[in-house]
C-alpha cells in the first residue's frame, strides 16, 4: 500500500491544501476555479477558496502545493480487473498501483471477463460478481477505488437476478455482448431490469475483442440502450464513421473513448459530439488490461490526445476523465466540490516541455508530470515513477 489508513483516534482527519497554482474543477460548465486552497474532513471536501478565507488550522495533514495544478483524481471508466492487483491477461502484478502513478484514483469494471474459467451459468456469474464486489470493496490496492463485480449478462437471467445482484451491492454490468446475449431485444429487456434496480450498464461496441465476443453494431447498441456506449472508438476495431454518427444522434447516453481503441475514431467521435454541443457525454477509459497490455498513463494519454488533436481546451479534456464520468457513472468523486470525495491528483508541466504552463504543455501534446495523489483525504503516492518528471511537486509540510 502506498499509504496506510490513519489510526483511529476519535478526532476528525483534516486535510489542508494550500498554494495551489491552478485548480481544475472537473465541471464542464466551470472547468477552472478561482481558488488556491482546499479543506477536507474525514475524506470529504468541506471548503474551497482562498487560503486567507479558509480555516487551515488544526489539520492532520497539510500539503503545500508549491504552485502546481490540482485536479479531481482521474477516473478510468473501463477496466477489466480479476484478483486484487494482479491480472492473468498479462500475468502482471501491481498494475493498479502503476495506474495510480498515472493519476487514476477510481476505476470502473466493465466485467471481470479475464477470470480463468469464468462461469457462464446464471448462478455462477452472480456468485462471481458478488465475490468480486466484496473483494475489491474489502481490499483497495494502493487505496485506488475499484468498482468491481460487473456481471456479463447471459441468456436465462430474470428480473429477480438483477434485484438480487443490486441488493448484494453490485452497481455495474459488464459489457453487454461479451456473453451469450448479443441481440438487441434481449439486451434491452435485461438492461431495463438492471436500471430499475440502480445498476449502471455498458455495451461492447465494434468488432470482437475476446473469444466469445462478436460484432456489436449501431442497431444493437441503440436498441440495448445501455447507460454507456462502451469504447465507441472500438475495442479494438471501431464501427464505420456513419455508424458512429448514428450512435451520437440516436441517443443521449455516454460516449466512452478508450486508449485501447482506434485513435482516429476517437477524434471523429469527439468532433461529432462537439458539433452537436454534447461534450457532456464524452467519458474516458483504457479498456485495460487487454491484449495490448496495461497502460498506466492511458487516461492521461487520452486527455492529451483529445486536447492536442481534438481542438478542445485542455481543461475541458480533463473534465472528460473526471466530472463527466462521475455524473454518468453516478460516482461521488470526479469534481472539486464541497461534499465530494477528497480525491485529487497534483500535476505540473513536464520538465523541458515546450509549453510554459501545464495546460499549454498538454495542448501541445506533452504528458504532465504527476507529483502526488490523494484518495479520501489521504496521500497515496508522491512523485510518479511513470510520468515524465514534473517541474515542481507538492510537499507534505505537516
Amino acid at each position: 500500500m502506498a499509504h496506510d489508513e490513519p489510526a483511529a483516534s476519535g478526532a476528525p482527519n483534516k486535510l489542508a491544501i494550500k498554494n495551489v497554482g491552478l485548480m481544475l474543477s472537473g465541471n464542464l460548465e466551470r472547468p477552472i476555479l478561482d481558488a488556491d486552497a482546499i479543506v477536507a474532513v474525514d475524506g470529504r471536501i468541506t471548503a474551497i477558496g482562498r487560503a486567507a478565507d479558509l480555516d487551515l488550522s488544526g489539520a492532520t495533514t497539510t500539503i503545500d502545493a508549491q504552485g502546481v495544478t490540482i485536479a479531481p483524481g482521474l477516473i478510468d471508466s473501463h477496466v477489466h480487473p480479476v484478483a486484487g492487483d494482479w491480472t492473468p491477461r498479462q500475468s502482471q502484478l501491481n498494475w493498479i498501483d502503476s495506474c495510480l502513478h498515472g493519476g487514476v484514483t477510481t476505476m470502473v469494471s466493465a466485467g471481470e471477463v479475464h477470470t480463468p474459467g469464468r462461469p457462464r451459468d446464471v448462478v455462477g456469474l452472480k456468485a462471481m460478481a458478488i465475490t468480486a464486489q466484496r473483494c475489491f470493496s474489502n481490499f483497495r490496492a494502493s487505496g485506488v477505488k475499484v468498482h468491481a463485480g460487473a456481471p456479463v449478462i447471459e441468456p436465462g437471467m430474470e428480473e429477480r437476478d438483477f434485484e438480487e445482484l443490486a441488493s448484494a451491492g453490485v452497481r455495474f454490468l459488464g459489457e453487454v455482448g461479451l456473453g451469450g446475449v448479443k441481440d438487441g431485444p434481449t439486451a434491452r429487456k435485461m438492461v431495463a431490469w438492471a436500471r430499475k434496480y440502480g445498476i449502471n450498464s455498458t455495451i461492447h461496441t465494434g468488432g470482437p475483442s475476446i473469444p466469445g465476443s462478436g460484432l456489436i453494431d449501431k442497431d444493437i447498441v441503440l436498441e440495448a440502450d445501455t447507460d454507456v456506449i462502451g469504447h465507441v472508438n472500438g475495442g479494438h476495431t471501431a464501427l464505420p464513421d456513419d455508424q458512429i454518427v448514428c450512435l451520437c444522434e440516436g441517443c443521449k447516453r455516454g460516449l466512452e473513448l478508450v486508449h485501447n481503441g482506434n485513435e482516429r475514431a476517437a477524434l471523429f467521435t469527439l468532433r461529432t459530439a462537439k458539433e452537436r454541443g454534447e461534450l457532456n457525454r464524452v467519458i474516458l477509459g483504457t479498456d485495460a488490461p487487454a491484449g495490448s497490455g496495461v497502460q498506466p498513463l492511458g487516461i492521461l494519454r487520452m486527455v492529451t490526445l483529445l486536447a492536442s488533436l481534438g481542438e478542445v481546451p485542455a481543461e475541458v479534456a480533463f473534465c472528460f476523465a473526471t466530472g463527466n464520468t462521475a455524473r454518468i457513472r453516478a460516482l461521488d468523486c470526479g469534481l472539486i466540490e464541497v461534499g465530494r470525495a477528497a480525491d485529487f491528483v497534483f500535476m505540473d508541466r513536464a520538465q523541458h516541455s515546450a509549453g510554459k504552463t501545464l495546460l499549454e504543455s498538454v495542448r501541445l501534446g506533452d504528458l504532465p508530470g504527476v507529483g502526488m495523489t490523494v484518495i479520501d483525504g489521504i496521500v497515496r503516492s508522491h512523485r510518479s515513477r511513470n510520468t515524465p518528471p514534473a517541474e515542481k511537486a507538492p510537499t507534505v509540510v505537516a
